[in-house]
């Protein structure tokens, strides 16, 4: 069960999530929860009573999705920020999500070797280090990607998943061949593309990588979601996901 965390934490803002379906806090100043880490939640076919790790959990957007559309499944997050980790903690607190905790620490030497997971997911940080410095440390740590934090996170995730296990990621499109090809490197199959659209005939800028641990089927290419219509009001099937908590149409 969670503890309640002591840190004395920066100014926050109480909010929610799926409309007002989970209560939701965030820092004030520094990064600011997208859209990313709910699409990916809603990629995950978790069953109840199943363990899922996000790794870099943030203040726990994806675990508390996810522990939403899934009842009684066991969540952990990995975070390398106290205070960011704290805050998650306080968050899962909030939403009585007592079956899941957060871990301080950098992945994956911060999870324990004894711990296994029958999914993973992750929105890892976009930015290349050779990017614009953020002058708000805790942005610049989830917003800059060293070069080996994809490549070690696949890697780590290979080493904490049950056998056909599943990895999630939620990436930008231009990090595709990066992934699929370390995902291969590590054992992973299956590899399935969702992307997402901003508006019919635009094209797609981010998107979730998903593969499976021990597998050797064939990649495939899905139809993916419009997030948008043409006036940018969210599409329908795209609000059941953002609003309602569902799962991902055609995964």
């Amino acid at each position: 069960m969670q503890q309640a965390p002591s840190l004395h934490l920066p100014p926050t803002s109480q909010g929610t999530l799926l409309r007002g379906r989970i209560a939701y806090s965030q820092f004030q100043q520094g990064y600011r929860t997208g859209l990313e880490p709910i699409l990916m939640a809603a990629a995950v076919a978790a069953r109840p009573g199943q363990h899922v790790l996000e790794i870099g959990c943030g203040a726990g957007a994806g675990l508390l999705c996810l522990m939403h559309r899934v009842p009684d499944l066991h969540g952990t997050g990995v975070e390398k920020d106290s205070e960011t980790a704290a805050l998650a903690r306080t968050n899962l607190l909030a939403n009585k999500k007592v079956q899941a905790s957060v871990i301080t620490a950098s992945f994956p030497e911060g999870v324990p070797e004894l711990l296994r997971f029958d999914h993973c997911m992750t929105n890892p940080p976009w930015h290349t280090p050779t990017g614009t410095a953020s002058p708000e440390p805790r942005r610049d740590l989830a917003r800059r990607m060293d070069m080996q934090t994809l490549p070690l996170w696949i890697k780590g995730a290979a080493a904490v998943l049950r056998h056909k296990g599943s990895l999630t990621l939620a990436l930008p499109t231009a990090l595709t061949d990066r992934a699929i090809a370390e995902l291969s490197a590590h054992g992973f199959g299956g590899v399935t593309l969702y992307p997402f659209w901003p508006k019919t005939g635009r094209e797609a800028r981010i998107l979730l990588i998903q593969a499976k641990l021990g597998v050797k089927s064939p990649a495939r290419v899905l139809s993916g979601l419009t997030l948008h219509e043409a006036d940018g009001a969210f599409t329908p099937q795209a609000r059941d996901v953002l609003e309602n908590g569902t799962a991902l149409p055609g995964l």
